[in-house]
């Protein structure tokens, strides 16, 4: 393979993070895309795909503290497919024109945020999780558990903590509100872990989707000071409650 950048006779050359590829420059000029009615159903897909990268936007804005720790070079695609994949559940605006607004969000359930790192291959603890609609409160606890035999990680750990975050999500408006919990940076050992009980709480009453996501981040102890291991890249994060209105 020969790694250029740039243009030659129409063919464009680029690296990405699969490699180094080529295309033929082309394709349909973009005043026909937007004003031909042959291409109407390219701009009715093109507007929600849209709108779902917005949405996936703002629910990776509101996990950004924790997503910094924990996602793979693909979760911004497979986020946003799953978020289109929601959009067409929208069975009363029509094509072109639906929304994520209180439709299927279920389908976002124990989605991965970090596919290196997944939750059901790491935290292997029971826990309970919980949300309340009118006190808008989030709970998650799990009893006391052997580090060593319920959490699974890399040789490099020392240390662990477990991470909760409640999401209230207003796709329409493109904002969020969010509130997390925290363990303490815990040793990684055979004795058993104290128990662990985890709350967050948003707007009381809220008429808007609720997302609470789970995560276990992973550090390594140098000198008295913790580093996230390997830059968090086998940190874990998913979704464990979707709650709708």
């Amino acid at each position: 393979m020969i790694k250029l950048k740039g243009t030659i006779d129409g063919i464009s050359f680029y690296k990405t993070s699969d490699g180094h590829l080529a295309h033929e420059k082309g394709g349909v000029d973009k005043k026909r895309i937007q004003n031909d009615p042959a291409f109407q159903r390219t701009r009715e897909n093109g507007s929600e795909f849209g709108r779902a990268g917005k949405g996936g936007k703002v629910l990776r804005n509101a996990i950004r503290v924790f997503l910094q720790n924990a996602k793979d070079r693909r979760v911004v695609s497979r986020l946003t497919k799953i978020l289109v994949a929601i959009t067409k559940t929208d069975i009363v605006n029509e094509r072109g024109s639906r929304t994520l607004q209180e439709r299927n969000s279920n389908l976002l359930e124990a989605f991965e945020f970090n596919l290196n790192g997944k939750l059901g291959a790491t935290l292997f603890a029971p826990f309970t999780k919980a949300f309340d609609r009118v006190t808008e409160e989030a709970t998650l606890d799990l009893a006391a558990f052997s580090t060593t035999v319920r959490i699974a990680a890399l040789a490099e750990k020392t240390h662990f903590k477990v991470v909760m975050r409640a999401l209230e999500l207003d796709f329409e408006n493109e904002t969020s509100t969010f509130e997390n919990d925290e363990t303490t940076i815990r040793p990684y050992t055979a004795a058993d872990t104290a128990a662990i009980a985890l709350s967050a709480t948003i707007t009381a009453n809220s008429t808007l989707p609720v997302i609470q996501v789970l995560g276990v981040e992973f550090y390594q102890e140098v000198n008295g000071e913790m580093y996230s291991l390997k830059n968090g890249t086998y940190n874990a994060l998913s979704v464990t409650i979707i709650d709708k209105p």
